[in-house]
């Protein structure tokens, strides 16, 4: 009797100890069927957007369960192509490429509604190292700038005629090279002056291929530089998602904003494997201390304002847009009041 008593309490507790782990591998695999997919489009690779790759690294977005996937399309207008055709759910591009596709009369327009950066993430690198950098020292000289018509480009002449320089009379402007190709063509010989994102610029200035001698963020001012996108047909079909998604960013924008350089530097390495760390937290720091990373992904007038601002200044801006016309920023506000 004893022995069948043991044999049914021993047959009971593996029973259950089976019944529990086929439980929880039932409750594992439904826990990533669960998982919703969100393809995104970034329109380059740039430790300038940290606060993303920190979401992706930290499980941020999986913790709202979505599976998010990552492809760089080079330059604004392969970003925007990838996402209008329905190869990407998400851009993160420059607001500007939402109100050019807006002024073609777009049917189903493209609504920013994550602001990820506020100010210009591009240096002025010169060839030599200057010391005494003025302005003025720009003018008579050859200078590789970035894409005509992109955020770039635009705030980087903004800057120029802020100092008194005509960008295409002062300078020997070149501004035909392929965003991806910039700066090979600096390193090339190209010039004496290019604007370049980070890490390449301070890549070039340890390597002794540049120098580092201003900002364009510093000297611009707040701007809805990089923001995240979809077509507003997505975005009513899937609003839980992209409440999700902007939850996912608004926590790795307050994690970036109270950890150190270091250890967002740390966070992001896997999306930069062929950077050095010391150069990842230089660029961080520097991005950090010129208020770059956006610390919620509210877009505001103001801000949206200073971009067609910059835009009208360049000759780029197509027609004037209302905030509310390609802005949502209820979603933004939604989340961080939760």
């Amino acid at each position: 009797m004893k022995k069948s008593l043991k044999f049914s309490l021993s047959f009971l507790l593996i029973s259950v100890l089976m019944f529990s782990l086929v439980a929880c591998t039932k409750d594992s695999t439904t826990e990533t069927k669960k998982l919703e997919k969100v393809r995104i489009a970034e329109v380059t690779r740039s430790i300038f957007y940290a606060p993303q790759y920190v979401a992706l690294a930290k499980g941020f977005f999986k913790d709202e369960g979505l599976d998010v996937s990552l492809a760089t399309t080079p330059g604004g207008d392969k970003t925007m192509t990838a996402l209008i055709s329905g190869g990407a759910d998400i851009a993160l591009v420059g607001s500007e490429t939402s109100i050019y596709v807006y002024a073609q009369g777009a049917n189903d327009p493209v609504i920013n509604f994550a602001q990820l950066t506020q100010t210009d993430g591009t240096f002025l690198v010169a060839r030599e190292k200057m010391d005494d950098f003025t302005w003025e020292s720009l003018k008579g000289k050859t200078f590789l700038g970035q894409r005509k018509g992109g955020m770039p480009q635009m705030v980087g002449e903004f800057v120029l005629k802020q100092h008194g320089i005509d960008p295409h009379n002062d300078l020997n402007l070149i501004q035909n090279i392929d965003f991806a190709n910039v700066a090979n063509a600096f390193a090339s010989g190209t010039g004496e002056f290019v604007q370049l994102f980070e890490p390449t610029a301070s890549i070039f200035e340890k390597e002794g291929k540049g120098h580092i001698v201003a900002s364009f963020g510093k000297e611009s001012g707040h701007v809805p530089y990089t923001t995240f996108m979809a077509k507003e047909g997505y975005m009513k079909n899937n609003k839980e998602t992209i409440e999700k998604f902007t939850k996912a960013i608004y926590e790795a924008q307050q994690w970036v904003d109270s950890h150190s350089a270091e250890e967002i530097a740390k966070a992001v390495e896997p999306y930069f494997p062929d950077t050095d760390l010391d150069i990842m937290t230089t660029v961080v720091d520097r991005y950090k201390g010129q208020g770059s990373f956006a610390t919620n992904p509210v877009l505001d007038e103001e801000e949206w304002n200073n971009l067609q601002n910059i835009m009208k200044e360049a000759g780029e801006l197509p027609k004037e847009v209302d905030h509310k016309t390609l802005v949502n920023t209820e979603i933004a506000e939604k989340v961080i009041k939760k």
